[in-house]
């Protein structure tokens, strides 16, 4: 549990009552009540969590914990979890976690990619050399535990034959991988820090394929004439 000094100790034991509470009184009354839990034992080891691993992976921002409820269904005001993201040193490739009632999540990739970001991925993957060693990334990682998530087409994308060696990826328009674990013991204390350093290395190969032959989004003329409407 974080105890005040500095530097990251674990998170508040009471983390998961917090968001059990939360979800089951997502208002701002619950919210108000609260609001001290959530600065002390989630917020602020967050925080903590992401200047520790700052020299490794880069610098972090801590998501807001409202929702945008403009232009959803579901109008509940607040986020069930505490998340946080780096784009890692690259700058364009996400490393991500979140924690909530049941424990930890981590992830890394691109989790949607933009028009000329996807063109870019699938003639990669389409390529032999390219896609070859991207398969062998995910599987590697999938062998050793990791989902492999993000937005698929049902049925092969255009210009690609459905029997294509690499289909399932080549279905993806996004590609992330991510692990979770429950509330264990090491939530709360600094171990928590070395599960996710771990992970987000192990993660290293896949984002450095991403960032060698994907890239980040380059705006282009169709780009900035959405915008203008």
């Amino acid at each position: 549990m974080n105890d005040g000094l500095h530097g990251f100790h674990g998170f508040g034991e009471d983390l998961p009552h917090f968001f059990d509470g939360l979800e089951a009184d997502n208002s701002k009354a619950y919210w108000s009540d609260h609001r001290e839990v959530y600065e002390a034992q989630v917020r602020g080891p967050l925080t903590d969590l992401l200047t520790d691993l700052e020299p490794e992976f880069g610098p972090g921002k801590v998501f807001r914990p409202y929702r945008d409820v403009r232009f959803s269904t579901d109008k509940s005001p607040y986020k069930t979890q505490a998340a946080a993201l780096t784009q890692g040193k690259d700058g364009h490739t996400a490393l991500y976690l979140h924690v909530d009632a049941d424990g930890l999540f981590v992830a890394g990739g691109f989790w949607r990619m933009e028009r000329d970001q996807l063109a870019r991925y699938r003639a990669a993957v389409d390529d032999d050399s390219t896609g070859a060693a991207l398969s062998r990334v995910v599987v590697a990682l999938e062998r050793a535990g990791w989902s492999r998530d993000g937005d698929q087409l049902s049925r092969a994308p255009r210009g690609f034959r459905p029997d294509h060696p690499r289909i399932d990826l080549l279905r993806h328009k996004g590609l992330a991988m991510s692990r979770r674990w429950d509330a264990e013991p090491w939530l709360f204390d600094r171990g928590a820090l070395d599960v996710v350093a771990e992970h987000w290395r192990a993660l290293a190969p896949v984002n450095r394929w991403l960032h060698r032959h994907v890239g980040p989004h380059v705006p282009d003329a169709t780009d900035r004439d959405e915008a203008r409407r």
